[in-house]
């Protein structure tokens, strides 16, 4: 601001110096020429009687002066000049102040010279004898005067510049400087440096405040927005129409899972997942886009949303939700849907060919108790098979009515391995139970089918000679129930799968013998209804290891 005001003043000082010196030669130039034809007026009053008395002795002894003087004879012959020779000089006849000074006694002309720059005045006054006595002098025109004078004048202009230079820095600094020292975040209208400042000052703090209410309330909103969109669990994207990230939220970042900032970044650069890319341009095209894409070995469902703004697409909206273990469950439901088919199907397939053999009368009397048996036994597998199912469905909607109660879990295992004791002696397979006696919070039925399924695994799936160990331990915190076998253990590649509904390592022998393919299963969702974790080790040949830690204080 100092800058411009310094520039103004300085180009007002200048304008008004060169309008000065104009107006002053413009005025002087008149005043000097009229003073110079006065002067020579006077000058002819003066010799004009000397003239007529002495003649042109009295012109002849006056010898060269500053002033040129002329006589000229009533017809117009020049009788006398004082610069020149009058044989030589023309007739002065028509001179216009010859003329007038006949006429009227005096006269006066001026000519321009371009060739000289110069200006003649000619003042004449008619004597008593008829002859014309005739002044002149010469004068610079005013461009020649002023060329004169440019050295003079080009000294006044650059001392008058730097007077006005020091000047003009002077006065704008001081006028700037409580400009400057206003303090527009807090302007205060009494300590306005000039009163024309005033109402500057109140419109500044009107405006202030306005403006600090403002952004209080849009950083409201925002920290309202960000709040909100944080705890999304849906990955929250704003993209302008080219793609660059205006806004995300903490989800979007762990979905995307970028190698870069979002911030100002395109969406293209931080993901090439072909079914994202293609899903936004098509959001780009003005289409609503519904789309599952693989991010990072996660399931997302995309939805793209372009946005508008008087028919311009001036943005588009992405949200992402982690469907991953929907999917995973929807597969999981189709396979069991699959898994209880083929289930149900192989025991219903042996009754019924069994009872159309019966009825068919092909069976001899002898053989009835053996089918009948069969049946009796298909039947049963078909039972427990149902009734693994309906516990796994209780257990995956928490559809358990049964109250926790205190139970000794050294017991239980006690109970549960006393039933597989006829199995064990028939696999050659030796039980033990090991540890001290602990209480739990469980539902006994379903810790029960937990404790049995886990040994009956360990006697079914042994070798002969093979022994099981039920060891219970207990420390400040938990419980641990752990069941070890000798048998024929688990590849590691499988051990991630064992405890889905069906999975069956060997399908071959276990056919051979037996089971519905859920125990591991109802173990796992058991365990986690008691908020019980599971851990398995085993190794191929080296038997394996499943470990329930059960917390003492588990709160239902």
């Amino acid at each position: 601001m100092s800058k411009r005001i310094f520039k103004a003043m300085m180009a007002v000082t200048l304008t008004t110096l060169l309008v000065c010196m104009a107006l002053f030669i413009a005025i002087l130039f008149p005043y000097f020429e009229t003073q110079l034809s006065d002067e020579l007026r006077n000058e002819l009053e003066y010799l004009a009687p000397n003239v007529e008395r002495d003649g042109l002795g009295y012109l002849e002894r006056l010898g060269d002066g500053q002033n040129r003087l002329t006589l000229i004879d009533a017809d117009g012959t020049v009788l006398f000049d004082s610069d020149a020779d009058p044989a030589q000089m023309e007739n002065h006849a028509d001179r216009p102040e010859v003329i007038q000074a006949i006429a009227e006694g005096a006269g006066e002309s001026s000519r321009y010279s371009e060739t000289l720059t110069e200006k003649t005045i000619n003042c004449a006054i008619l004597l008593e004898n008829g002859q014309v006595l005739r002044i002149s002098s010469t004068q610079y025109s005013s461009m020649a005067l002023l060329a004169s004078l440019t050295p003079s004048l080009l000294l006044v202009l650059i001392f008058a510049a730097l007077v006005a230079v020091t000047i003009a820095y002077k006065l704008s600094q001081r006028l700037t400087k409580p400009l400057n020292e206003i303090d527009l975040e807090h302007p205060q209208v009494n300590q306005a440096p000039y009163e024309e400042l005033k109402p500057l000052l109140r419109r500044l703090h009107h405006q202030n405040r306005q403006i600090r209410e403002q952004i209080q309330q849009l950083q409201a909103q925002k920290r309202q927005f960000t709040a909100i969109t944080d705890n999304m669990r849906e990955g929250f994207l704003v993209l302008d129409a080219d793609g660059l990230v205006l806004s995300y939220n903490s989800s979007a970042t762990r979905l995307l899972q970028p190698e870069k900032p979002l911030d100002g970044h395109n969406i293209r650069d931080l993901t090439d997942e072909p079914d994202f890319l293609e899903s936004l341009h098509g959001a780009q095209e003005g289409e609503h886009v519904e789309s599952l894409v693989p991010l990072h070995g996660r399931i997302c469902q995309l939805f793209a949303n372009p946005v508008y703004q008087e028919s311009t697409l001036t943005g588009i909206v992405l949200v992402l939700l982690d469907v991953t273990e929907q999917q995973e469950r929807e597969g999981l439901r189709r396979e069991f849907s699959a898994n209880v088919s083929h289930e149900l199907k192989t025991p219903l397939t042996s009754i019924a060919g069994i009872a159309e053999i019966m009825k068919s009368g092909m069976i001899a009397p002898a053989d009835v108790p053996h089918f009948a048996g069969k049946i009796y036994d298909e039947s049963q597998r078909l039972i427990q098979l149902v009734r693994d199912i309906i516990r796994i469905s209780q257990l995956d909607e928490n559809n358990i009515h049964d109250t926790p109660v205190p139970v000794e879990l050294k017991k239980c295992a006690a109970r549960n391995l006393s039933l597989l004791e006829s199995a064990a002696d028939a696999a050659d397979v030796t039980l033990h139970l090991e540890g001290e006696e602990a209480v739990i919070q469980a539902v006994p039925a379903i810790l029960d089918e937990m404790v049995y399924n886990l040994c009956e695994n360990a006697v079914k799936y042994n070798k002969p000679g093979g022994s099981v160990t039920v060891t219970v331990r207990s420390d400040a915190a938990h419980v641990t129930l752990e069941v070890a076998d000798t048998g024929i253990g688990i590849a590691p590649e499988h051990h991630s799968r064992v405890f889905e509904r069906f999975y069956r390592v060997d399908k071959s022998h276990s056919k051979e013998i037996g089971g519905t393919g859920l125990g591991l299963s109802i173990v796992k969702h058991g365990a986690a209804f008691h908020h019980a974790q599971v851990e398995l080790e085993s190794a191929l040949d080296k038997g394996t290891t499943v470990r329930i830690i059960f917390p003492k204080n588990a709160s239902f």
